[in-house]
Formats: C-alpha cells, sequence, structure tokens
C-alpha cells in the first residue's frame, strides 16, 4: 500500500496597511474592505465546504501568508487552526506552522496567543533594513522596526525566516550585503532572496541597476550566505541545515497543498496526474462564489484543471530543478515510466553539454551557470502532448 502524500494548508489573509509599489498578490488596504472577523468566517465555512476534497490527516504545514497576518487580531488566525482540527485536520509537535509578519505589527502579546496555538515559525516581510529604499517601494515600515522585531523574535529564540529585495532602483551591491549581514546577525536561520520583477513602464522600472550588477548582486548573496552556514536548497531560498521552509518544499515535491481563503490555489493527486483548483481573486467574487456553492451544498469546485500526462511532467521538471537536488532519475520514474526518464535525459544531455546543468550519480541540478538563466532551461523540459506520445 502506498504511503499517503503529506499535505499543507495554505490560508491567504489579504489584509495590509499599504500596497506596496511592487505587489501582484491578491491584497487589499485593510480599512477598504470587510472586517477580519467577516472574512475568517468565510475561511472557516469554505473548510468546512472542501474538507471532503482531501483526506483527513495530520498536517505537515500550516501556512497563512498575505497581505500580512499579523495585522489582523491574532485570536482569529487561531480560530481558523482550531477550526481546521475540528474538521479533522490535526496538528503534531512536528508541523510547521508558519505565519508571514510585517515590522511593527507584532508585538509580545500576538506572540504569545500565536506561541500558544503551536505556531513555531515567523516570515519577516522586512526586504531590506535601508530606508530610502523602504520608503521609494512605500512599505509602511523603518529600518528601526525591523531591528525592534527581529529583536523580539530573537529574545523568544524564534526560528524565523527573512526576505531580502533585489535590484531596486538605486540599490547597491555594498547596501544589499549590509540586509543579508544584519538579517544573519539578527538570528535569521531562512532567508529568501528576490529579485524584484516589474512590467516595462512600471514606476520602478526607472534605475535599475544593470544586468551584470543585478548578477553581482546574486552573487554577493550566496557568498555572503554560504559563507555563513547557509545551504541554498532551492534557487531562492537559503537555510541553515534543518530550517528549510517544510511548507515550500511541498510545492517542490509533489506534494498536496490545500489553499483556503482568497485567490488561493490547491494541489491534489486524487486524479490520474494531478488535479489543480484556485478561488476568485476578487473579495466580493469569493465571498458570492462561496455563498452559493454552501447554497448548493455539492462540495463540488468550481475553478479547477485536471493535468494531463505532459503537463504533469512539465511540473515534474520544473518544481525538481528549482531544488538544488534537481531531478533524481528514480524518482522521475517512478511517477511516469523509464519511457519517459529516457526522454528527459536525452533534453537533459544537452544543457549538460553546455554546462547548463550538471550531474551526479542519482540525476541532474542547475548548475552555477544555469542558475542565472533558469528559466531558459525551464523551456527546454516543457512538453507538449506529441512530445511524449504513448509513452
Amino acid at each position: 500500500m502506498s504511503k499517503a502524500p503529506l499535505l499543507g494548508v495554505y490560508i491567504h489573509i489579504p489584509y495590509c496597511l499599504q500596497r506596496c509599489t511592487y505587489c501582484d498578490f491578491a491584497t487589499y488596504v485593510h480599512t477598504e474592505i470587510r472586517p477580519p472577523t467577516d472574512y475568517v468566517s468565510l475561511l472557516k465555512k469554505e473548510i468546512s465546504y472542501k474538507k471532503n476534497l482531501f483526506t483527513t490527516r495530520q498536517l505537515e504545514t500550516i501556512y497563512f501568508g498575505g497581505g500580512t497576518p499579523s495585522l489582523i487580531d491574532a485570536n482569529l488566525l487561531v480560530d481558523v487552526i482550531q477550526h481546521l482540527k475540528s474538521e479533522g485536520f490535526q496538528t503534531g509537535p512536528n508541523t510547521e506552522i508558519t505565519i508571514e509578519i510585517n515590522p511593527a505589527t507584532v508585538d509580545e502579546r500576538k506572540l504569545e496567543i500565536y506561541l500558544k496555538a503551536g505556531v513555531n515559525r515567523f516570515s519577516v516581510g522586512a526586504q531590506t533594513f535601508n530606508d530610502r529604499l523602504l520608503k521609494m517601494v512605500k512599505r509602511e515600515h523603518n529600518s528601526k522596526q525591523t531591528l525592534e522585531t527581529l529583536q523580539l523574535l530573537r529574545r523568544y529564540n524564534l526560528n524565523f525566516s527573512f526576505d531580502v529585495l533585489f535590484a531596486l532602483p538605486t540599490q547597491t551591491v555594498d547596501e544589499l550585503k549590509n540586509d543579508v549581514r544584519i538579517a544573519i546577525e539578527l538570528g535569521s536561520a531562512h532567508v529568501s532572496p528576490y529579485c524584484l520583477t516589474v512590467p516595462e513602464g512600471h514606476p520602478l522600472s526607472k534605475g535599475r541597476p544593470l544586468e551584470d550588477d543585478q548578477i553581482e548582486m546574486f552573487n554577493a548573496i550566496d557568498d555572503g550566505l554560504v559563507s555563513q552556514g547557509f545551504n541554498r536548497y532551492e534557487i531562492s531560498n537559503y537555510a541553515r541545515p534543518g530550517f528549510e521552509s517544510k511548507h515550500n518544499l511541498l510545492y517542490w515535491t509533489d506534494q498536496e497543498y490545500w489553499g483556503v481563503g482568497l485567490s488561493a490555489h490547491s494541489y491534489s493527486l486524487a486524479s490520474s496526474w494531478g488535479q489543480r483548483f484556485w478561488n476568485a481573486s476578487n473579495l466580493d467574487i469569493y465571498a458570492q462564489e462561496l455563498s452559493e456553492d454552501l447554497a448548493n451544498g455539492l462540495g463540488q469546485i468550481r475553478h479547477f484543471e485536471s493535468l494531463k500526462k505532459h503537463e504533469a511532467l512539465t511540473d515534474y521538471c520544473h518544481t525538481s530543478l528549482r531544488l538544488m537536488k534537481g531531478l533524481v532519475w528514480a524518482d522521475l520514474e517512478k511517477k511516469f515510466n523509464s519511457e519517459l526518464r529516457i526522454t528527459v535525459q536525452k533534453l537533459a544531455a544537452s544543457q549538460i553539454e553546455h554546462g547548463f546543468l550538471q550531474q551526479d550519480q542519482f540525476g541532474v541540478q542547475l548548475s552555477p551557470k544555469g542558475l542565472l538563466v533558469s528559466n531558459r532551461i525551464f523551456e527546454t523540459f516543457t512538453f507538449l502532448e506529441n512530445d511524449i506520445g504513448t509513452h
């Protein structure tokens, strides 16, 4: 009997103090939408309505993302955790429970409530310790508040991750090195560097570092973290050994995840090659559709796609190559078959020849050269139905 896949739950909390200039997530300024109590009521209804889409089991992870989950009453988030438990999705001592927090939105009282409910990981969306850059991207907090928040987490000896944003207009390599240095010194066990991505014509597209400078920034982050004992385990994630994000690893290792709330996405292995489903990204539409679904009482999903074999293979290759351990041939063959393993190996051979992939006895991984052009490599492993024939 095959082992049931792991399951993580993502809870989307769309409230923000202010919309950042680079943000493209489904978020709202907290004063402009229905109160958090109403929204959490919707979340609980959705959990009850869709609980049968996944087999009840002990959860591997719960992740509160946003938005700024720490902006709303801490007891509301605890209420969601308790509701999951009441519907059969229990947590245990090894369940990773993460809350995204922003500086100046957490105090000791909130922290005590989170910890009592089993929260054991915090993701700090501070981006930089540079006040000039924070103002540029319209972040509400300042560097002093970031330092105070990290010192609070450190005082409690907590596990926390720090997001670093780079390639901002006027940002220098030295400023970026300083951000990484301070994050490490203040106790971050996990760092997620993100290169600013905005469309042409966006206000933040002017004055950005040139491509060569961005590569220098990329390498400076890598050098700074690796020299301090961090392992790069995924393209955009570094961690001290044992502090990798269990929740994100679910996405990259073909496990199940359930997204609850506005714009949240889910992945189930219940069908042959997997099924994806998602919620509306407009809050009024999300609430209306949930109300109609509850009235019908059918327990069905509206927005979904059942993956075909070539789509599942594409996703599997892309997510595996994001990880530093890369594509493992034995795992790929187990999920698909030996013929498709050979197909993928042939494609990999040319990328190895050009120095974009490297190989070991188990499979292939992105090389340092390949990491800089990963999207181009992923295109090589994007399959159409005709590419795999009847394999």
